[in-house]
C-alpha cells in the first residue's frame, strides 16, 4: 500500500503549487506505513467525541446545568463546526504541510475534550468543544486528500480501512461512554477518557511533520512559474451534485442516530432493547465500511452501488412505518446497508479528483456544504414528530432526503474529473 519511492530532490518547493506542500512527508516508501497507521488513529478519533457526549447528555445537563437551549445548541455545534471549520482547510494546507496541520488539530482535538471534562461553567464547556471539533473538522476534509496523495493506487482499500476505524471509534465511543463514567463516578470521565485517543493520534504526524519542514527548507527556491488554476468545486455541477449527495446521506444518518431508539420505544420496546437496535446500525456498518470503498473503486460507473443503496434504505424505511416491531432486526439490517452511503461518497470524493488539490478542495466543498444540509435531519424530524405525533410523516421526509440524494447520486456516478470542470 506504499506509493512508490521518489528522491526528496524531485519533490516540487511548496510555493509553485497549494498541493505541494505535503508531499516531501510521504514521499519516500518508509513512510508510507507511518502514514497509514497515522491516517487511521486519527479515524478512530473523527466521531468519539460527539457520540460520548450524546451517551452522556442527561448526566451533563445535570451536571452543568444547561438549559434546554443550550443543550440544543451543544448537539447541534458537531455539524456547525464540521461545515464552518472545514471550507477553512483547503486555506490551511496551502500555507502548512499536511502533517503538520494534523498535528494542530489533534492537538486542539485532545485540549478540548481535555477542558471540557473539567470544566464547571457551561460557557466554557461549549467553547471548547467546538475547539475539539475544529480539530476534527479538519481532519474530516484532510483524509481523502491524503488517501488521494499517498495511497493513489489503493484508494478504495484505505478509504475502507480507514471508514472501519471511524465507524469503530463511533461504536466504541457510544457503547463504553456510560460504563466508563459509572465506573469512575463521573460523568467527566466517561468524556475525557478520549482525550488520550486523541493524543495517541499525534504520534505518528510529529515525525512526518518534521520531514516535510526539513524537506521544505532543503528543497532548492522555487522557480517563477505560473500557478495552476485554483480548483473550485462550488462553479460546478460535479461539485454540488457531491455536496448534494453527502448532504442528504448524512442527513438520513444523524436522522436515524438521533431519532431511531425512539421510534423503536415508541413500537413498544424497552429502553434497553431500543438501544441495542441503534446500536446494531453501527456495528452492523463496520463490515459495510470496509467493503463499500473497495468495491467503489473496481466498478467503471458507480450507478448500481448507488441504486443498491437506495432500496436498501426505502425499503427500511417502510418497513419502519408499516411494521416497526415485528420485523425490527431486518430494518436495522437494511438501514446499516444502506447507510453505506457514507463510505462510498468519501471513497468518490478521491475518484472525482485528479491531484490532492483537487482533493482537498472537492472534500472541503462537499462536506462543509453536505454538513450544512445534514443539520437540518434531526431538526425536522424532531419537529415533524412532534406536530404529528407519529412516524409517518418524518419517515416520509427522509424518503424525500432519500430521492434528492439519489438524484444526486447518478450525477456523480459517471466518471468525471473535478479539475477538468473548472
Amino acid at each position: 500500500m506504499t506509493p512508490p519511492p521518489a528522491p526528496a530532490a524531485t519533490v516540487p518547493a511548496p510555493a509553485v503549487t497549494p498541493a505541494a506542500g505535503p508531499a516531501p512527508a510521504a514521499g519516500p516508501v518508509r513512510g508510507g506505513l507511518l502514514v497509514l497507521a497515522g491516517m487511521l488513529l486519527v479515524a478512530l478519533n473523527l466521531r468519539a467525541a460527539v457520540t460520548s457526549l450524546g451517551a452522556l447528555l442527561d448526566e451533563i445537563r445535570v451536571g452543568l446545568g444547561l438549559s434546554g437551549a443550550m443543550a440544543g445548541l451543544v448537539t447541534t455545534l458537531p455539524t456547525i463546526a464540521f461545515a464552518g471549520l472545514g471550507a477553512l482547510t483547503p486555506w490551511l494546507v496551502r500555507r502548512w504541510a499536511a502533517p503538520r496541520v494534523l498535528v494542530l488539530a489533534m492537538l486542539a482535538l485532545t485540549a478540548g475534550q481535555v477542558l471540557r471534562a473539567v470544566t464547571g461553567s457551561a460557557a466554557v464547556f461549549v467553547l471548547t468543544s467546538a475547539l475539539a471539533l475544529a480539530g476534527i473538522a479538519v481532519a474530516n476534509i484532510l483524509l481523502p486528500m491524503l488517501v488521494k496523495q499517498h495511497f493513489p493506487h489503493r484508494t478504495g482499500l484505505v478509504t475502507g480501512a480507514y471508514t472501519m476505524a471511524l465507524t469503530v471509534g463511533t461504536t466504541v465511543a457510544a457503547a463504553s461512554a456510560v460504563p466508563v463514567a459509572h465506573a469512575f463516578g463521573s460523568w467527566r470521565a466517561g468524556l475525557g477518557i478520549w482525550a488520550g485517543l486523541a493524543a495517541l493520534a499525534v504520534l505518528p504526524w510529529v515525525p512526518l511533520a518534521l520531514r516535510a519542514r526539513a524537506a521544505r527548507r532543503a528543497a532548492p527556491p522555487a522557480v517563477a512559474v505560473a500557478a495552476p488554476a485554483r480548483v473550485q468545486p462550488g462553479r460546478t455541477r460535479l461539485g454540488w451534485a457531491m455536496a448534494v449527495y453527502f448532504g442528504a446521506q448524512s442527513l438520513s444518518g444523524y436522522a436515524i442516530m438521533g431519532w431511531l431508539a425512539q421510534l423503536f420505544r415508541d413500537a413498544g420496546y424497552r429502553p434497553e432493547a431500543a438501544g441495542l437496535l441503534l446500536a446494531g446500525v453501527t456495528a452492523l456498518g463496520v463490515p459495510v465500511a470496509l467493503t463499500m470503498p473497495a468495491l467503489a473503486g473496481r466498478l467503471a460507473t458507480l450507478r448500481p452501488l448507488v441504486l443498491s443503496l437506495t432500496v436498501f434504505s426505502a425499503v427500511a424505511y417502510a418497513g419502519l412505518a408499516l411494521a416497526p416491531r415485528g420485523l425490527a432486526p431486518l430494518w436495522v439490517l437494511l438501514l446499516a446497508l444502506g447507510q453505506g452511503a457514507f463510505p462510498l461518497i468519501l471513497t468518490t470524493i478521491g475518484l472525482r479528483a485528479r491531484t490532492a488539490e483537487g482533493t482537498v478542495a472537492l472534500s472541503a466543498f462537499a462536506q462543509s456544504t453536505g454538513y450544512v444540509i445534514a443539520a437540518l435531519g434531526p431538526l425536522l424530524v424532531g419537529i415533524l414528530y412532534e406536530a404529528t405525533g407519529g412516524w409517518t410523516a418524518p419517515i416520509g421526509f427522509l424518503l424525500v432526503a432519500l430521492a434528492v440524494q439519489t438524484s444526486a447520486g447518478m450525477v456523480i456516478a459517471r466518471p468525471r474529473y473535478i479539475e477538468d470542470e473548472r
